[in-house]
């Protein structure tokens, strides 16, 4: 396993020179189609988690600057070009915004990875990418929003019909581990339906954030459809879950913040989204493809160095194959290489904060004080910046912390399972979380599938690697129990961005 080293400094490139010139400057808020200071006159630093330097300064957004952002939001709404703009106008948009990402490509994926740490080849095919396909997708959503009609039982007299009407204005709140392909998603929902957004990107990460405003003014947004106000949750982010002139919050980030934004929305009834925490169930039977299966979840863990809701970080295993399961997970974590994310052979990145880092070291201290063994991994990798190595934990037990919690780091816990206690027993041990976000399968006996299919609690579950997050935005994305309220991607997640009116018409 390699040491961090400290980061290269930026290519010679185009793109490595458009991000200088970006962070060069203090970023502003992007409301009401004008770049503005925050009210209060202060800004916040953010870094590059390769080295633990500050890059660049953002405006701290408060409650006044929410404010208005809201009210220009709400106006925009309300009034002007954007509520007179036919769907198909809107779907354009929507399509030239996607078009400008792609354009700037490079650009995007260099600045995302010098904020956030997440390996430049990666966050180029996955982040960048996936951000101008979620816009293209829901672009064609935007003239197929449809109510229902009724058959009326007062025959020849009444007509009966429900429709859906854009919910209004959005506050969207993103995290930090994939920030343009959160923003891009939920941006691209709340517009397709019709809605006005105000969006507050994460604190940690606040880079591409800013440079999507300057895209969305550049493609021809009328002012104040898309708003961005950075600054911390503490001040934007509570302001905006509070405000009365919104409508619903969006939010993807802990299930610990989502309660108490869900708290803060209720005192004026918004509609939520909450996409939250997971702790995420691999099942691999001995009848499944082992090798596929192994590699799949270690690089799942490995994927934006386990800072990531979907990842598989509770891997049960037969116990006929479980040693031969373990041995392969720790080669594979082994072998991962660890550095900066903007070195080219970089395969795992840092974690994106000492704090983050001093978080997920102390659950695998905690594991083993509790008995688990550490098979590979379980230090921080010293130098520049915060690195950890991948941890593979043997021998733990369901009541442990570091079964049941979140980590949010490269760590993945292994145990077996055997024919004693049949299917109710893996059902259990999938089932045995507070969260409900992801659950995959891996097996070759359909009739296996499907019965863990409907007794598995999550919102998506996966066989032999099929489907799952990142691989097409047709499907509803979402959780049970801690894992989240409502549903992003696919007509679900549209329709979600609108309300629902009955109409009876006597004639």
């Amino acid at each position: 396993m390699t040491g961090a080293t400290v980061s290269e400094a930026p290519a010679p490139s185009d793109a490595a020179t458009k991000s200088q010139r970006l962070l060069a400057r203090p970023l502003r808020l992007f409301i009401d189609g004008e770049w503005v200071a925050a009210a209060s006159g202060e800004t916040f630093d953010f870094s590059d988690p390769s080295t633990g330097r500050v890059i660049g300064s953002a405006a701290a957004g408060g409650v006044h600057d929410i404010d208005r952002a809201v009210k220009a939001a709400r106006r925009a709404f309300e009034e002007g070009p954007w509520p007179a703009l036919a769907p198909a106008d809107r779907g354009r948009l929507m399509m030239r915004l996607a078009d400008a990402i792609d354009a700037c490509g490079d650009e995007l994926a260099y600045l995302e990875s010098w904020n956030g740490g997440n390996p430049l080849r990666s966050t180029r095919a996955v982040d960048v990418g996936g951000a101008a396909e979620r816009l293209r997708y829901n672009a064609g959503w935007v003239n197929k929003i449809f109510g229902d009609t009724l058959l009326s039982s007062a025959r020849g007299s009444t007509f009966s019909c429900s429709i859906r009407e854009p919910i209004g204005v959005v506050g969207a709140i993103t995290p930090w581990n994939a920030p343009l392909f959160m923003a891009t998603g939920k941006i691209a929902l709340a517009v397709a339906a019709g809605c006005t957004v105000v969006l507050k990107p994460a604190e940690l990460t606040p880079a591409t954030a800013v440079r999507l405003g300057e895209l969305v003014g550049q493609v021809g947004f009328p002012p104040g459809v898309i708003n961005i106000v950075t600054g911390f949750g503490s001040g934007a982010g509570a302001a905006l879950a509070e405000h009365p002139g919104i409508d619903k919050i969006a939010f993807t980030g802990s299930t610990a913040v989502g309660r108490s934004i869900m708290t803060q929305a209720a005192k004026s009834m918004k509609r939520v989204t909450l996409e939250l925490g997971g702790k995420s169930p691999v099942i691999i039977f001995p009848d499944g493809d082992v090798e596929t299966a192994v590699r799949s979840a270690a690089l799942g863990v490995i994927f934006k160095s386990g800072q990531f809701c979907a990842a598989g970080t509770r891997i049960f295993a037969h116990r006929r194959i479980f040693e031969r399961v373990l041995e392969q997970t720790a080669r594979i974590f082994t072998a991962v290489k660890v550095g900066p994310a903007l070195r080219p052979d970089t395969e795992m990145g840092p974690i994106i904060s000492r704090k983050q880092l001093d978080r997920a070291m102390s659950y695998i201290e905690a594991g083993r004080a509790d008995g688990a063994e550490v098979v590979c991994g379980g230090k921080r990798i010293p130098g520049e910046g915060y690195f950890a190595q991948p941890t593979v934990l043997a021998h733990v037990r369901p009541d442990m912390p570091v079964m049941r919690e979140e980590i949010f780091g490269p760590v993945v816990c292994l145990a077996p399972f055997d024919d004693a206690g049949g299917l109710d027993e893996i059902i259990a041990l999938a089932n045995d979380s507070d969260y409900g976000l992801v659950a995959r399968v891996w097996t070759r006996d359909l009739g296996i599938a499907h019965r863990l299919i409907r007794r598995i609690k999550a919102g998506s579950v996966s066989v032999n690697g099929a489907g799952g997050p990142g691989a097409g935005e047709g499907l509803p994305f979402g959780g049970f129990k801690l894992s989240g309220i409502g549903r992003e991607g696919g007509h679900e997640g549209v329709e979600s961005y609108t309300e629902i009116k009955s109409v009876a018409i006597g004639y």
